[in-house]
């Protein structure tokens, strides 16, 4: 089974994120499971959601506190000392950031992916949200499985701007910085 926590802040578009990832895997033909944690819902509050993954049905109904992947939204969200505390070396995160890998040499034990979700966001027209082009990102970064799923799963998700959405999508995936792998 694999277990995937998603951080971010309200009105990036995580939940949504994390709801269009568990669609894709099901129509990978594996089995999700996902829920979300917030408080006040307003744009800029803190937000994580998660995600199981697994080849069969999932009973497992409790929180997620070690995950196997992290989605960083937002880099000011990260925690070095909870990640090292909570993930296991090699874990796969991947964090939005327009900032060079570099700066996060402290996490150099793990599987990074790098992407620039708001570049890409308002190179293709959809302004500040991002999760499209992080989940992109995510697809090349540690799905493993054909880009339609993921494409199968936005086109039936996102009411408005779909071909947009798409090409962050696609964007992200190509645009994905790899270190560690």
């Amino acid at each position: 089974m694999r277990e995937i926590k998603f951080q971010g802040r309200g009105g990036q578009g995580v939940v949504m994120a994390s709801q269009m990832l568990g669609l894709a895997f099901f129509k990978a033909g594996l089995y999700p499971q996902c829920y979300s944690l917030f408080g006040g819902e307003r744009r800029g509050a803190p937000v994580v959601s998660f995600l199981r993954v697994a080849d069969e049905k999932i009973l497992l109904k409790c929180e997620i506190k070690h995950p196997d992947e992290l989605l960083c939204f937002d880099e000011s969200l990260l925690n070095t000392d909870e990640i090292r505390a909570t993930m296991r070396r090699g874990a796969r995160i991947l964090i939005n950031t327009a900032d060079p890998p570099g700066k996060f040499r402290t996490l150099s034990d793990f599987a990074i992916g790098f992407v620039n979700g708001p570049a890409i966001a308002y190179e293709v027209g959809l302004g500040s949200v991002i999760n499209t082009a992080m989940l992109g990102a995510y697809w090349r970064l540690g799905s493993g499985l054909p880009m339609d799923y993921l494409e199968q799963a936005i086109d039936e998700m996102v009411p408005a701007k779909t071909a947009l959405n798409l090409e962050a999508a696609r964007h992200g995936y190509s645009e994905i910085i790899l270190e560690g792998h």
